[in-house]
């Protein structure tokens, strides 16, 4: 049965419907003025070259604005609540946006402009949230501190510097989360941080910040859960026990980058009130005097990232860390003072653990068998500069997602595990060096092909170089010196993509293959002291090439002319020393016109030294010694940049080739309005092959490596047959470090110019024919440890026994016997012992000396008159004298 609507009852049913169309009516469209608001805002940021951008803001039928990519609106008012513009203009060209664009937006709480640059904001009175990151601001818009409603404000990656304004940033006493990190900010932290007392989130790593954390700042913060400090300056003490009532807090990171920090954990006890999820506490001399690790990581047991590094931390190896916290991801304990064994608990499967570093401690004995099972998802796993001894175990083959395997610097012997190298399908780097490990390596089924660094340098593989290598199509650095490879090297490797390989100290054999012809990218390269001849095929396109080692071969004859075409723009080190090298150095030498390194020793070069060699105005460091090379040293050698800073730039590098591999994001994430990354560790560089260049110097052969090359610098000429004097100009090398003119024919004397060499440290000017005095100010080089002008003609004193001067021996002055003075058991003839014997003096004479004189004087003249005329009376041909 039907019954009628009532008159009353079709009201509130109209009603009803008119409520439903007006909701209906404005969740089609937004109010007019903000939509018309946003279309001018999509002007701003367009770009001619990307007409993608904001592509749903009035394109189509949709005119609902809050169904917008990137707009939010408020449910009840329907007016705009939210605008994230992130990255919306994201292009080169430096950019400004009228901040009064944003005035139609009276509701407005949350505006990201992240990625985009502002000149001005105005006073948005009920904004919330601010995000002004990646703008490359170089100033904070002062408008921002009036915007005192805001709750969470990032600055994050601008190009601020300078000290905080801390009159602005201390109004806004309403923030929950203050992100200014990747900036250049100074000074101390700001006291009116503790006014904040709703902060949950504090970032402030990577800007310049300096002084003590304040002890009081954190208790009085109790609700905060995360807080990052790293990578600033600050000095002086922080207990970590101010962080005891902190009950919220689950990510911590203070990575100190000056190791002016300690961390006291420790004193006073405590027992903290919080569960951690990502603790990082890095190169903090933690807990300094007693060197162990935080006790109060025993009560944690939610952690998902653990970095202790760089901390001297002794004890044994806390694996319970990873049995205590079972969805344990990353564990870094490297370099530490970590002693005992690896154990692991049996039948324990750590399937979140994708990092796992304990480098660099003094861990011992043999890896556990079943570390492939307990880890199987490692995507990290170094174990590098320990004790480890034993074979590798097969194990490591399960890990079917390991990216780098670092188990260099240890004891590990016998041969690599097969299910290894066909295993670990996605293996990218790996190495072995400096271990025992011996017999042949990759065979040809070898699964490595996504290998892109291999180190198996240091050990004792034997054999032909394996073929399985020519399989790793993206390898780019091989490293397989100081071994026992023999045969040809062979032709396949110039198909591989390589900017590295070394080779040396291995027994190879025969010519340099042509196979290098297809090397184009190939920047380092050392072949030296193997038994390689018929020096470098003509067709090798060299011109990415930057060192060149080649010491210690067979190769004979002059250097090949080509060479001047093929690395005239490239090269910085040119080494071919203890080869078999004769001819004249070629006048070409100057086209090396980048060359920082010339070490041409130990050869049959002959003739003079050639003048071009001046030309090289950016040389470092020359090496022409034991060779036959004759004439005079060539007086414009001045002009060359020896030891000059000004010659200095990123030419040698801290790598040869900067590869780096990045730790993955955690499974956990921060629950944050302003995007703030979690827990990711800086990149790890994995090419650590560094230019190395071996230099005879203070009478010992020094090895320069990566930046130590930039503050050495030196010329040997010893042990030819040079002659003349030594040029004037030589002592404008004020810079020089090491200066060896030893064993030759030079004639001359010291020139008074060496007292310039202010930085010199090693001077050898033994067996040559030099003569003359030795300078005295050349006690004025205080740098010099090294100096002997051993057997030569030198004359006079040694210089005063002052400085550095003070600790040179005999052995520094011996074989000049014309040379006397300390250290010399030769002494100095004073000027008294060498000046005549003091004459009479007439002006004092007494009476008794005159009359003696008068008494004595007429007798003897009456005496000889007397004798002279008898004589002349007895002698006939002197008669007529007397008669005349």
């Amino acid at each position: 049965m039907e019954y009628p609507l009532t008159k009353c009852t079709r009201m509130f049913f109209l009603l009803g419907m008119v409520m439903i169309e007006l909701q209906s009516y404005g969740s089609l469209g937004c109010l007019e003025d903000e939509r018309a608001g946003l279309m001018k805002l999509k002007d701003a940021f367009h770009n001619p070259a990307w007409s993608t951008a904001l592509p749903s803001w009035g394109g189509g039928e949709e005119r609902d604005c809050c169904k917008w990519e990137k707009v939010v609106c408020d449910n009840a008012t329907k007016r705009v609540s939210q605008l994230s513009l992130s990255q919306a203009r994201y292009f080169g060209n430096r950019w400004f946006l009228d901040a009064s664009l944003f005035l139609p937006f009276q509701e407005l709480q949350s505006l990201s402009l992240a990625n985009d640059a502002l000149a001005e904001l105005t006073n948005l009175t009920k904004l919330e949230m601010l995000h002004l990151g990646d703008n490359g601001l170089m100033e904070i818009p002062s408008s921002i501190w009036a915007l005192t409603s805001l709750k969470a404000l990032s600055l994050r990656n601008n190009g601020l510097n300078g000290l905080l304004p801390l009159r602005g940033l201390c109004k806004l006493v309403n923030l929950q989360e203050l992100d200014l990190s990747n900036n250049g900010f100074e000074g101390n932290l700001p006291s009116c941080l503790m006014n904040f007392i709703s902060l949950r989130l504090l970032e402030l790593s990577q800007n310049r910040f300096e002084g003590a954390i304040p002890p009081t700042l954190f208790p009085i913060l109790k609700s905060l859960e995360y807080v990052s400090l790293s990578h600033n300056f600050f000095e002086g003490s922080f207990s970590f026990s101010s962080l005891a009532n902190n009950s919220n807090l689950e990510v911590f990171e203070l990575v100190s980058d000056n190791n002016g920090l300690k961390v006291e954990t420790e004193n006073p006890p405590w027992t903290p009130l919080f569960q951690l999820k990502v603790f990082r506490l890095s190169n903090c001399k933690l807990n300094d005097k007693t060197r162990v690790l935080p006790s109060f990581l025993l009560n944690q047991f939610q952690l998902r990232a653990i970095d202790l590094s760089h901390n001297s931390i002794s004890g044994t190896v806390p694996m319970w860390l990873v049995a205590n916290n079972t969805r344990l991801e990353f564990l870094n304990l490297a370099n530490n003072s970590l002693k005992g064994t690896l154990t692991l608990h049996l039948n324990s499967t750590h399937l979140d653990m994708f990092w796992f570093d304990v480098s660099s401690n003094y861990i011992q004995g043999e890896l556990p068998p079943l570390i492939g099972y307990a880890f199987p998802n490692l995507i990290t796993l170094n174990m590098s500069s320990n004790l480890f001894q034993g074979s590798i175990p097969p194990s490591l083959g399960d890990l079917r997602v390991l990216d780098i395997l670092d188990l260099s610097n240890n004891n590990f012997s016998g041969q690599l595990p097969e299910h290894l190298v066909t295993g670990c399908v996605s293996l990218g780097i790996l190495k072995l060096s400096n271990n025992s490990l011996q017999g042949q390596f990759l065979p040809s089924k070898s699964n490595l092909t996504k290998l892109s660094a291999l180190f198996l340098d240091s050990n004792v593989f034997s054999g032909e170089i394996p073929l399985g290598i020519m399989n790793c199509s993206e390898l780019w650095l091989l490293d397989l010196s100081n071994n026992l490879f023999s045969g040809k090297i062979p032709d396949w490797i110039g198909d591989l993509p390589l900017v590295s390989l070394a080779l040396s100290k291995n027994a190879l054999e025969g010519p340099i293959p042509s196979g290098f012809c297809k090397s184009k990218e190939l920047s380092f390269l050392d072949l030296s002291w193997n038994n390689l001849s018929d020096g470098v095929p003509s067709c090798v396109n060299l011109s990415s090439l930057r060192f060149l080692h080649l010491q210690g071969n067979e190769f004979s004859g002059p250097l090949p002319s080509f060479l001047s075409s093929l690395l005239a723009s490239s090269l910085v080190t040119f080494d071919v020393r203890d080869n078999k090298l004769s001819g004249k150095i070629p006048g070409w030498i100057n086209s090396f016109s980048n060359l920082r390194v010339l070490l041409l020793g130990g050869n049959r070069f002959e003739g003079p030294i050639p003048f071009q060699l001046c030309d090289l105005r950016n040389i470092s460091m020359i090496d022409l010694s034991s060779n036959e090379l004759s004439g005079s040293i060539p007086s414009c050698l001045h002009g060359i940049k020896v030891g000059n800073e000004k010659a200095f730039d990123d030419t040698f590098g801290t790598e040869i080739y900067g590869g780096y591999t990045f730790m993955p994001l955690l499974s956990y994430s921060y629950e944050n309005q302003i995007s703030v990354d979690q827990a990711v560790p800086v990149p790890i560089s994995i090419s650590d092959i560094e230019e190395e260049v071996e230099f005879i110097t203070k009478s010992r052969s020094e090895t320069y490596k990566g930046n130590v090359l930039y503050f050495m610098s030196g010329i040997d000429l010893s042990w030819n047959k040079l002659t003349g004097p030594i040029p004037f100009e030589i002592g404008y090398l004020s810079d020089i470090h090491a200066l060896n003119l030893s064993h030759n024919h030079l004639t001359g004397p010291i020139p008074e110019s060496f007292s310039n060499l202010k930085q010199i440290e090693s001077l050898d000017l033994c067996h040559n024919s030099l003569s003359g005095q030795i300078p005295p100010k050349l006690a004025e080089l205080n740098y010099l440890s090294v100096f002997t002008i051993a057997y030569n003609n030198l004359s006079g004193r040694t210089p005063e026994r002052k400085a550095q001067f003070a600790t040179f021996d005999e052995h520094s002055y011996e074989g000049n016997s014309l040379l006397c003075g300390v250290p010399l058991e030769r002494r100095c003839i004073t000027n008294e012992e060498m000046s005549p014997p003091p004459q009479p003096s007439y002006a004092v004479q007494d009476d008794t000396f005159e009359v003696a004189f008068l008494s004595t004087f007429w007798p003897t003249y009456a005496v000889a008159f007397v004798g002279i005329i008898v004589i002349l009376y007895y002698c006939p041909h002197h008669k007529h004298l007397i008669r005349m």
